[in-house]
């Protein structure tokens, strides 16, 4: 498929500057960078041990190359990553009509903004589908090449302003329709894993979760999520790389290098990747169960 007009890239990036440069230049190599427009959302420090690595983050960034036009959004205060993620995609929104999103710790390959642009063209009519995932969970079988789940994956995503317009951010609202249509055990996985848990500390305040109510939102609607079987995007936050992080290699993958069709691609819920998605939630080891329910709700939806 020829791409004539590449989706938008929105990076929204904090105080990692340790690790912003390789996940810059990671898609800076991807063929489609020279002609992708990016916008860089900085978020602004909190605190002021913060203050110093904002301003190197803010070094880094006005000084990237390598796009076809660079957009850089200095944030006066600290919004927050869900505050500034939502603003952020609706900003991109009130120019454009699709997004590839990013965030400071997310290392592509150099197939990821054409897999990424390939997806957003192929179902941009397809109402059905909410959203494209560049990363998917090293399961124990392999997964097939591409497939749909009704479940939403931000780590390296994409969406249209469309399917966008079906978020809701009243976390309340998407927890009382989870539980009115008795589906908590279908969002936790079969019971695999805590997302009812993390939508309720989202209401809480217990963390600023943005893509919790965005996997809810998806979930509800009954849309689906296009995946690729091996992973375009690698979230190097979960491996001690990142200042902020803890250390653990379960999410790590080895990134995809090769792009097929998926064109013939039957639109539906994939109930074998479902399985295999609901097993690696069930082989996380019971004593890092509730660090990884703590980074997953810092790192996945925060």
């Amino acid at each position: 498929m020829r791409i004539n007009a590449c989706a938008p890239i929105a990076l929204f990036v904090f105080n990692r500057p340790d690790i912003l440069n390789d996940v810059i230049n990671a898609l800076k190599k991807n063929e489609l960078s020279d002609m992708s427009e990016i916008f860089i959302f900085s978020d602004n420090a909190k605190t002021e041990d913060q203050v110093k690595s904002v301003k190197k983050v803010r070094e880094i960034i006005k000084n990237v190359t390598g796009f076809k036009s660079v957009n850089i959004i200095e944030r006066e205060n600290n919004y927050g990553l869900s505050k500034s993620i939502i603003t952020g995609i609706n900003h991109v929104f009130s120019y454009h009509k699709n997004i590839i999103v990013l965030e400071d710790d997310h290392i592509t390959s150099p197939k990821f903004l054409k897999y990424m642009n390939m997806a957003l063209e192929t179902f941009k009519d397809e109402q059905k589908i909410a959203s494209i995932s560049g990363y998917s969970y090293p399961t124990k079988n392999k997964l097939p090449d591409y497939f749909f789940l009704k479940r939403i994956e931000c780590w390296g995503w994409a969406t249209w302003s469309d399917q966008w317009s079906f978020f809701n951010d009243d976390g309340n609202y998407l927890l009382n329709e989870i539980k009115k249509r008795k589906q908590e055990k279908e969002f936790d996985f079969n019971n695999s894993f805590s997302f009812v848990k993390m939508l309720e500390d989202q209401i809480n305040g217990l963390n600023d979760s943005w893509a919790i109510r965005w996997d809810a939102s998806v979930f509800l609607s009954d849309k689906l999520n296009l995946y690729p079987g091996k992973s375009f995007v690698q979230n190097i936050g979960m491996n001690g790389l990142g200042k902020n992080c803890g250390v653990s290699n379960d999410f790590d993958v080895n990134l995809n290098e090769a792009l097929s069709s998926f064109s013939k691609l039957e639109i539906k819920n994939s109930s074998y990747a479902w399985m295999e998605y609901e097993s690696f939630y069930r082989s996380l080891k019971k004593s890092f169960y509730k660090r990884v329910l703590n980074k997953v709700s810092s790192l996945f939806y925060n």
